[in-house]
């Protein structure tokens, strides 16, 4: 049985990426910061797959939490076959770069890029044992490119690293069967983030050329494929998912 490590897991679009691949018949491991309260309530509702399912606290910008989510792992299940790295911490006030402290700076650049060195690093070992891993990271629009963006400095920088670090995952573990690919999600807002894509047709999104939002199950549905046996054709590569609004962006007048 395949298993699944997504940090960040209980809410958006890591509890849909981690639902997807409990009904694909895989053990999951849940990371989770700080919201009981919610691991509470997707206890119940997962009731039906508690025997390959757990979740762990942990603060994915301090590396003893995450290697603590390592042994927990290990200890129940054994094995990482698939190292979804969701978590992402984003500071949503807009701030120019000298209006950052310190503080702000490290905890974006720790829990966006420095976390997924510790994790990929402690996974790696175990998964080339396996000769199988399938790595996940997520990026933003145009991070492969390294475009600026404004008031987003310390995320964008983080971001645009991460696409160095996953491409090079790529290239040193391909020859153990292992894959690492970035996901760049388009502006998945609110409650559309654990909503399924039947639902977003039901309303029009016209800023989005194909008519609709995207969701938390868009983004599962491209993870699930990419972590598939047969996917391992498809490795360095980020890959957006936006419904085309980077097209419309680029090429606007």
């Amino acid at each position: 049985m395949r298993h699944a490590m997504i940090t960040a897991g209980t809410k958006g679009l890591g509890k849909k990426t981690a639902e997807k691949f409990l009904q694909k018949g895989c053990s999951v491991t849940v990371n989770y910061r700080n919201d009981i309260k919610r691991v509470t309530e997707l206890q119940e509702e997962w009731k039906g797959y508690q025997e390959r399912l757990q979740f762990v606290q942990g603060d994915m910008t301090k590396k003893e939490d995450i290697v603590r989510l390592f042994e927990e792992v290990m200890t129940r299940f054994g094995r990482i076959d698939h190292l979804v790295c969701n978590a992402g911490p984003f500071i949503f006030a807009r701030k120019k770069l000298t209006e950052y402290s310190d503080h702000e700076w490290k905890e974006i650049i720790d829990g966006n890029l420095t976390a997924v060195y510790h994790l990929a690093k402690l996974s790696i070992p175990v998964m080339r044992l396996q000769n199988f891993g399938r790595i996940i990271t997520y990026g933003f629009q145009d991070a492969e490119s390294a475009p600026g963006w404004i008031y987003r400095s310390a995320f964008s920088a983080a971001k645009v690293g991460l696409v160095a670090l996953t491409k090079t995952i790529a290239l040193e573990e391909a020859e153990h069967g292992i894959t690492a690919n970035m996901i760049c999600p388009g502006d998945i807002a609110g409650e559309m983030k654990e909503a399924d894509i039947e639902f977003s047709r039901q309303t029009s999104d016209k800023r989005t050329p194909i008519g609709r939002s995207g969701t938390g199950e868009d983004i599962a549905r491209l993870i699930s494929f990419l972590c598939e046996d047969h996917s391992d054709m498809i490795t360095g590569s980020v890959i957006s998912i936006t419904g085309g609004i980077d097209v419309v962006n680029r090429y606007r007048k």
